[in-house]
C-alpha cells in the first residue's frame, strides 16, 4: 500500500502562487520504488470532471503539462524524501479546484497500481 498526503492548499489573490505539497509513504514502495511510478497532480473545480495537469514520469522524471497550467506551474520530485510538489504562479480564479496528488505504477497488466491521496482545496479569490 502507499499514502499520499498533499498540503500546502489554500486561498490566495489572483496573480498570487501556492506551492503544494504530497508526501509519499507506505510499503509500496519497497518493491516499487518511489522513482519508478508516474506521479501525476489532478484537479477537480464544483462541477466538472476531474482534470489532469501535470505528469512526471517513472524513472525519465520527464514532465507534461496541460495546456490550461503550461507555463505557470512547475511538477516536481524529490526521490530521497518520497516527495512531490506543484509550484503555482500567476494563479486565476480559474484554478480554483481540490487538487490530488495520485501515484501510478505499470509493470504489465497484472501489476498495475495507483494510489490518491485525500485532496487539497486551493480558492483563488480576491
Amino acid at each position: 500500500q502507499v499514502q499520499l498526503v498533499e498540503s500546502g492548499g489554500g486561498l490566495v489573490q489572483p496573480g498570487g502562487s501556492l506551492n503544494l505539497s504530497c508526501a509519499g509513504s507506505g510499503s509500496g514502495f519497497i518493491f516499487r520504488p518511489f522513482e519508478s511510478y508516474a506521479m501525476r497532480w489532478f484537479r477537480q473545480a464544483p462541477g466538472k470532471q476531474r482534470e489532469l495537469i501535470a505528469v512526471i514520469s517513472g524513472p525519465g522524471g520527464a514532465t507534461n503539462y496541460a495546456n490550461s497550467v503550461k507555463g505557470r506551474f512547475t511538477i516536481a520530485r524529490d526521490i530521497a524524501k518520497k516527495t512531490l510538489s506543484l509550484h503555482m504562479n500567476s494563479l486565476k480564479p480559474e484554478d480554483t479546484a481540490v487538487y490530488y496528488c495520485n501515484a501510478y505504477y505499470f509493470g504489465g497488466t497484472a501489476a498495475e497500481f495507483e494510489y490518491w491521496g485525500q485532496g487539497t482545496q486551493v480558492t483563488v479569490s480576491a
